[in-house]
């Protein structure tokens, strides 16, 4: 039988739910045991393919196309897993679900309301990634904070699953907040206890509280906890800021909660061997040498625009002793000021995709710098496009090329549309997405 842990969060958002379950996974796989993760996101859209990364941050798309949260970024890295579009169900597509089975009288006329309809797509959504991935554990993160009015049906939906598959396959962890107040100089657990309360006001009961903090928790806080809250002590997780996100998975182990998880749900397993993991953590704590990215973009406003990115550099960073340092430069900035004061001291300059002509001109001097300097470019969708324009303008001699998507009359339009993809009005509707055999042709590398 599948086993489901559910993860929520408390007090405020952005506690790191995702690498909580993402840490959790990773243990458990280490402990021989087959993991699928599954993101529950509150939100109407349908997907975040169409949303602000100043909103949302990046955008993660999988080997079959769907585009979806970051946090999925975090699983595949840390579970080494490949993710679909089933690992990823926002309130859009639930809604659009149900209303489309609606339109096609599926329901037989009924009053299609949020509990049962909403609630049963959202289970079955849940049990999908159970029967069709093949695993043992599904860790399923609900988005969002306890207490917002966007997740009650997600929660419900948790709730009563609990009933469906069985109280001895299902667990709760819930992540919450223990802020320090500098003025008092103490920890509080108030907000905790009122999270865990709203919780259970639902029909939840945690079984795990993770506890995220600045500062060490004492023996007397985590008692304090367990004996408001009405769990065992020792179910009372801290989990302290890390030096890297890689280190968060042994600071779990330490703690013992792929034990207690095992140990709820009945599952017997071999030990966990962690051996690898901490090579690679001391790989990232104790580098040899210091290499320094340029990553030239729009949105370096909000790092978790480029996250992926960032890590593919890090992970190049590891495999090669190597710390690696992003500097981060608005392309806008290239348009107004000498490309040299911004790029002189780097090793490296990573271009990545994009959308619309603001700061196009800043990325095609940065990527002129690069080829007249001989510094290592990397191009990345709409930056491999700026290199293709900056080439044709500055070799190749086609004074005013450019891309159709930034000016529809240039005389050389070397990056187009297809014809096809001419009519498609749909935001994104033109994207490749997703892994597909590429072919080179012999004689054009």
């Amino acid at each position: 039988m599948v086993k489901y842990i559910f993860v929520t969060g408390g007090v405020v958002s952005s506690l790191g739910k995702g690498i909580t379950a993402a840490s959790l996974g990773r243990l458990l796989k280490n402990r021989g045991l087959r993991v699928s993760v599954l993101k529950l996101d509150p939100y109407i859209n349908v997907d975040p393919g169409t949303m602000s990364p100043y909103q949302h941050g990046e955008v993660f798309v999988t080997d079959d196309g769907a585009e979806t949260d970051l946090d999925l970024g975090h699983y595949e890295r840390f579970i080494d897993v490949n993710l679909s579009k089933v690992n990823n169900v926002t309130a859009g597509k639930i809604y659009w679900s149900v209303i489309t089975k609606e339109r096609k009288g599926e329901y037989l006329g009924g009053t299609v309301q949020v509990v049962p309809h909403i609630t049963n797509e959202i289970k079955e959504r849940i049990t999908r990634v159970g029967k069709d991935s093949n695993v043992d554990v599904v860790i399923v993160e609900v988005g969002g904070t306890v207490g917002d009015i966007e997740s009650l049906p997600f929660l419900e939906a948790i709730r009563q699953l609990r009933g469906d598959v069985g109280r001895e396959n299902v667990m709760y962890i819930h992540v919450t907040l223990v802020p320090f107040i500098c003025a008092a100089g103490e920890l509080k657990t108030k907000p905790t206890q009122h999270s865990v309360k709203e919780l259970r006001s639902i029909g939840i009961h945690p079984d795990i509280i993770v506890c995220r903090s600045e500062h060490p928790l004492s023996h007397e806080l985590r008692a304090k906890i367990g004996l408001f809250c009405d769990i065992d002590e020792k179910a009372v997780i801290p989990n302290l800021n890390a030096d890297t996100l890689y280190e968060v998975p042994l600071l779990l182990e330490a703690e013992g909660l792929d034990d207690i998880v095992l140990r709820k749900l009945g599952i017997e397993c071999q030990e966990a061997d962690m051996s690898e993991w901490r090579q690679i953590v001391e790989r990232i704590k104790h580098p040899v040498r210091d290499v320094t990215i340029a990553l030239v973009g729009k949105y370096v406003a909000l790092p978790d625009a480029y996250l992926s990115i960032v890590e593919a550099l890090r992970h190049a960073g590891i495999a090669n002793e190597a710390r690696i340092n992003i500097k981060w430069i608005d392309s806008e900035i290239l348009e107004r000021e000498p490309v040299e004061i911004h790029l002189a001291d780097v090793d490296g300059i990573l271009i990545p995709g994009g959308f619309g002509n603001r700061g196009i001109e800043g990325k095609i001097q940065a990527i002129s710098y690069a080829r007249t300097q001989g510094i290592p470019f990397f191009g990345i969708c709409l930056g491999m496009q700026c290199a293709v324009i900056e080439y044709a303008r500055n070799v190749a001699g086609l004074v005013g090329a450019n891309s159709s998507e930034f000016d529809i009359s240039t005389p050389y339009p070397v990056i187009d549309l297809l014809p096809e993809q001419k009519d498609i009005a749909d935001l994104g509707g033109t994207m490749r997405l997703g892994l597909y055999p590429c072919r080179v042709a012999i004689g054009s590398a």
